[in-house]
């Protein structure tokens, strides 16, 4: 069975730095695109960062400049280090990956059980 299970939220103060991990496990053959999302209170499940199999990353506007993910294939893993924190990147912080496990037909998304990252002074 897969799994994501994500690691590194927490409390930080505005300006400080996160960095967080999500490594999938289980019997998996195949891992494509992987990408961080949140959902704030109240708030839409929304894209963080995304980035290939190759290493071409993309960032939603709020956190361009203060965000980078990166991955390692060999690990199955996909790291955000966050900078810069404000209060408003206060979140449940999702990984999910898109995919293939033994015994899936086809390709399809996963995802961890989240973390909670809190900015607040």
């Amino acid at each position: 069975q897969v799994q994501l299970v994500e690691s590194g939220g927490g409390l930080v103060q505005p300006g400080g730095s996160l960095r967080l991990s999500c490594a999938a496990s289980g019997r998996i053959l195949s891992i494509n695109a992987m990408g961080w999302y949140r959902q704030g209170p109240g708030k839409q499940r929304i894209l963080v960062a995304a980035i290939t199999r190759g290493g071409r990353a993309n960032y939603a506007d709020s956190v361009n400049g203060r965000c980078t993910i990166s991955r390692d294939n060999a690990k199955n893993t996909v790291y955000l280090q966050m900078n810069s924190l404000k209060p408003e990147d206060t979140a449940v912080y999702y990984c999910n990956a898109g995919l293939q496990g033994l015994g899936d037909r086809w390709p399809s998304d996963y995802w961890g059980q989240g973390t909670q990252v809190t900015v607040s002074s």
